[in-house]
């Protein structure tokens, strides 16, 4: 069984006969594998003692063993049991704030008709004058079409807005950028580019999310060719930033140089894919790349554009066979794959001073636990590890910086100067087997991800 996670927080609220059962009830939780973070007493009712117990399952099906543990205690009954995290959803995650205030005939007058026709007509006769005089200046489309969201897969647009959602919330939160989801009922790829296209004039950048791959490529090379905006797919490059600015630290740590160590990449989707480009223009030593089937072959005929690019490119000492050989003896994994696909031996395999990115999200290829029995460094995309490989620490940063520069694109160069910023947020006394990257709620990062990237979009 996983971890309690706060996904999976649940309060109770609980009938006491007396306040000596409150220990007994914390208990049963705790022996039930549950995590208390809360115990709030309410109003008494008809002389019993109410309390509110907040904890942590580590599913659905535990928090009803939870719940099952404090009812069986003795003088306790649970009364109600809240999902928090349904909770917190509720009439969703974001909404919008007016930016002026209307006290007056005036007021009106100036931000609606007849007042607004004079900016509508300063637009038209300059059409630049749009990024000023609107809010396209400061505003993000989250677009997806619900194909590949998070661990769950294609489940179409509704299910991915709540997702959609938050990713707007974390864009206000930490950039103060107003991003807004625009979930598509299609998932052909023309329609899509054409709807983008479409309402791109409101927007000052297009993050494109959930987009599954090979689809996810041509839509954004279309939509970069086609606007003249940002277009960036979070899942390709956003993970590919991160990773890069973790083993940029990384390696700082065990002492070894980009361009010498080889790398094991487990999984060649949209993430894998740009990571490995982003590691290349960077210098990485070798790469070797390995899918469902084993190691990258040029010569395998399945093989889509950009991954047969991969197979020409890469794995300089054309390695053959399986995951396991790809790591013997590589000084890197990166795994964007699935759980469970690496074994303990095949880490111990590794060259000395290994590093292990296990990225599946919630479970990674490998337990971190079992990893960092043989690598000196591991990371993971969970929160509850140390480590944690997130997005968060890149695009919220990255689109500020887009936005303030009036930027047109995004550029290896931005992607680049955006990881290196990241990076540097960890000092090197700070640096640790345990903190390579920061965590995204240092405030810094997202100031300095903005500033390195509005300097190097302005100058190209």
């Amino acid at each position: 069984m996983s971890q309690p996670s706060a996904s999976y927080s649940v309060t109770m609220r609980v009938s006491l006969d007396d306040a000596t059962a409150l220990a007994s009830v914390s208990r049963a939780v705790s022996d039930a594998g549950g995590l208390v973070t809360a115990l709030d007493v309410a109003e008494p009712i008809e002389g019993k003692m109410i309390v509110d117990l907040t904890c942590n399952a580590s599913d659905d099906d535990h928090a009803e063993r939870l719940k099952a543990a404090v009812d069986a205690v003795e003088g306790a009954a649970v009364k109600v049991m809240s999902d928090r995290t349904f909770l917190m959803h509720l009439g969703g995650t974001i909404g919008i704030a007016p930016k002026v205030t209307l006290k007056s005939r005036d007021d009106l007058s100036m931000a609606y008709t007849p007042g607004v026709a004079r900016i509508s007509q300063a637009i038209a006769d300059d059409p630049s004058k749009v990024r000023n005089l609107t809010i396209k200046r400061n505003t993000v489309a989250v677009v997806t079409d619900g194909s590949a969201v998070l661990g769950l897969g294609n489940i179409g647009p509704e299910a991915a807005l709540p997702v959609m959602e938050g990713k707007a919330l974390l864009f206000k939160q930490f950039a103060n950028v107003d991003a807004w989801p625009v979930c598509l009922a299609t998932q052909d790829v023309d329609e899509i580019v054409r709807i983008v296209q479409c309402i791109a004039p409101v927007y000052g950048g297009i993050n494109l999310e959930d987009i599954s791959a090979p689809r996810c490529f041509e839509i954004e090379a279309r939509l970069r060719d086609l606007l003249d905006i940002p277009v960036f797919h979070d899942d390709q490059h956003g993970t590919a930033i991160v990773v890069f600015a973790a083993l940029i630290n990384a390696l700082r740590l065990v002492k070894k140089d980009i361009t010498q160590v080889r790398v094991a990449l487990l999984g060649v989707g949209a993430a894998g894919v740009a990571i490995a480009k982003l590691l290349m223009a960077e210098g990485v030593g070798d790469i070797v790349g390995v899918n469902s089937r084993g190691i990258l072959d040029e010569n395998d005929v399945r093989l889509d554009a950009d991954r047969l690019w991969l197979a020409k490119n890469t794995n300089h000492q054309k390695i053959r066979g399986t995951i396991g050989d790809a790591l013997r003896g590589a000084d890197v994994f990166i795994g964007v794959s699935g759980p469970d696909l690496i074994t303990e031996q095949e880490v111990a395999s590794m060259a000395p001073h290994a590093i292990v990115f296990a990225l599946a999200n919630p479970s990674p290829e490998i337990d971190p636990a079992i990893a960092r029995r043989h690598a000196t460094i591991v990371a993971t995309g969970r929160s509850d590890e140390p480590n944690q490989i997130n997005n968060v620490l890149a695009f919220p940063g990255i689109f500020r910086g887009l936005l303030d520069a009036g930027a047109s694109r995004v550029t290896e160069e931005v992607e680049l100067a955006a990881a290196h910023a990241i990076a540097d947020i960890v000092h090197d006394s700070e640096l640790s087997v345990e903190y390579i990257i920061p965590t995204v709620f240092n405030p810094r990062v997202s100031k300095a991800v903005a500033e390195a990237v509005e300097r190097v979009a302005r100058a190209h």
